[in-house]
């Protein structure tokens, strides 16, 4: 009888994911590889039927690359998460990320905004909940 090698310990994840009222706020604190991101989705997805979260917040600030799978990655959060009844911006987006994003064509097709503040602002627009303090407070709208 042959056993199976266990595997390997899973490093753990470089993302911390906070609940804020009906929103949860993810953070990815350094890049991610494949298996890490894979890995971020089904926590985040799981987390919001868990939470019951209307409002997902995902802050990328601390990223300098983006490649097409972490890309597509973070639409098919945003489209599973939809599914589950919640709504998805990604905040964080550095210029030169920007940049080197247009310049190889990928588009992550779902709302961005500046920072924290302006995806709370988006998300309590999006959802009909407010937010106190900040830029929904305040009447704007996000772009």
């Amino acid at each position: 009888m042959t056993f199976a090698e266990p595997d390997p310990p899973q490093e753990p994840l470089r993302v911390s994911i906070l609940s804020q009222g009906s929103y949860l706020i993810a953070s990815i604190h350094t890049a991610l590889n494949d298996s890490q991101l894979t890995r971020f989705q089904r926590d985040l997805i799981d987390r919001i039927g868990r939470d019951r979260a209307r409002g997902v917040v995902i802050d990328v600030a601390a990223l300098d690359v983006l490649d097409s799978f972490g890309s597509r990655t973070l639409r098919d959060i945003a489209r599973a998460g939809r599914l589950r009844g919640a709504v998805t911006v990604i905040v964080g987006i550095a210029p030169d990320l920007a940049l080197s994003m247009v310049r190889l064509g990928l588009d992550l097709d779902l709302p961005t905004a500046l920072d924290l503040e302006e995806g709370l602002a988006h998300l309590a627009a999006a959802t009909g909940a407010g937010v106190v303090g900040g830029a929904a407070a305040a009447g704007t709208v996000p772009r």
